[in-house]
Parts: structure tokens; sequence; C-alpha cells
């Protein structure tokens, strides 16, 4: 239940009054604010009254949204918990929990496209849950495994010659087993959520994929006439 301010502040004096106006910093917003509402009905207002209270209104709307972000990932957390032990079904969280990629969707994504858009996918996730250190980690993964993965592969086409052009084909399954086995499970596991429409990474992707097509084929109309097509 909301502590009533008003009632509570028209039992002090105009000293005890004036204290939190001073000492405002120690007090809840609301409760400064109703001590600056008695002081000018008793006739005995603040010198800088509204400039205070336009402070205060600021900082209790910040005050009232941290609390409501506390609340909701308390909620999240408790919903999380019985669904864990059996006492909820997911279908019943949908309903509450934040907008995230599925699984699913990062999986089919980095298997049709690239691990790179699953992991976008799975970093933005990772955003909207406000785990940001997991966030990074996840990028720095991809950066590491896209560098690393490429020198590997460029250095067993230069050790075998096209014998193992068939790996290319495999570049993406460890980074999905990494995303499936890894940071899924460690940093959203059971969390209830909502699925979030994938029709934007998909029109992204497929545009980006027509973009560099286009650029391909002007490269490759550039060619001198004789040249080998390697491309």
């Amino acid at each position: 239940m909301a502590e009533d301010f008003p009632a509570k502040m028209s039992r002090k004096t105009v000293a005890e009054l004036r204290e939190y106006v001073e000492q405002r910093y120690q007090y809840r917003e609301e409760a400064v604010l109703a001590a600056l509402a008695e002081l000018e009905r008793r006739g005995q207002p603040e010198p800088n009254a509204e400039a205070l209270a336009a402070e205060l209104r600021v900082g209790q709307e910040q005050t009232e949204r941290r609390d409501a972000v506390v609340r909701a990932e308390a909620d999240e957390q408790a919903q999380a918990r019985r669904i864990a032990r059996g006492e909820a079904s997911p279908e019943a969280a949908e309903a509450t929990g934040p907008k995230l990629f599925s699984l699913g969707a990062i999986t089919i994504f980095s298997v049709l496209f690239s691990m790179i858009a699953g992991g976008v996918m799975l970093v933005l996730n990772l955003r909207t849950l406000q785990r940001n250190r997991a966030a990074l980690l996840v990028v720095a993964f991809v950066v590491a495994y896209v560098f690393g993965g490429g020198y590997l592969v460029l250095w067993l086409k230069g050790q075998y010659g096209e014998q193992v052009n068939w790996l290319g084909s495999f570049f993406n399954l460890p980074a999905i087993l990494v995303y499936n086995l890894f940071f899924w499970p460690r940093y959203i596991g059971r969390q209830p959520y909502r699925s979030r429409s994938w029709v934007a990474p998909l029109l992204i992707c497929g545009l980006l994929l027509l973009g560099l097509y286009y650029l391909l084929v002007q490269l490759h109309g550039a060619m001198p006439a004789g040249m080998p097509a390697t491309l």
C-alpha cells in the first residue's frame, strides 16, 4: 500500500518540513513534494519552490521507471521459477516476457545466411535483457571466429588445395553449436519471452545478399577478357 505523504506532512512542524526540503536527497521525491505543498498551504513557501518541484518530479519519474523495471524483472524471475518447478506453462508466461528472437530463429539464420547473422540476433536478445557484458562476449566470439576460422580455412587450402573446399559448407556449424550449447543456456536459459518477429532480419539479410551478388557481378564484368573467373 502506498504511503499517504500529504497526510503525513500535515502532522509535521514547519522546521521538520524544511528539513525534508533541505535534506531532500535523503528522502523519496514524493515526500519532499508533499513537504513543499504543505509549506505552501501554511503560507510559508520555499523561495525556489517551483524549481525544486520541477527537479523533484523529474527524479520521481526516473525512480518510478527504475522501480517498474525492478518489479518486471522480479515478476519474470518468479515466473521462470514457477515454470522450472512445473507450476506454470511457458505459454502462460509468454504474454508478459520480453521480446526475443527464438533459438530456432537464430539457428536457421546462421544456417541460411551466416553465423554472423545469428550472432547479431543473439546480441540483440542480450541487449534487450540488459546483459551487456554477455553481449560483448558474443561480439568478441563472432569477431574471433570469423578471423580465426577464415585464416584456418585459407591455411588448409594452402596446404591441401582443392581437397578441403568442402570445409566451407561446415564453416558455420561450430559457431551454431556454441550458440545453442553455451551462450543461450548460460545467458538466457529458461527466461520467459515473447517471440520477436524475424521479418526485419530476413529482409536485411536478403538485401545484403542481393547487394553482394550485384557487386560480384559488377566485378566479374569488369575483368579483362581472358582473365580466369575466380569469383
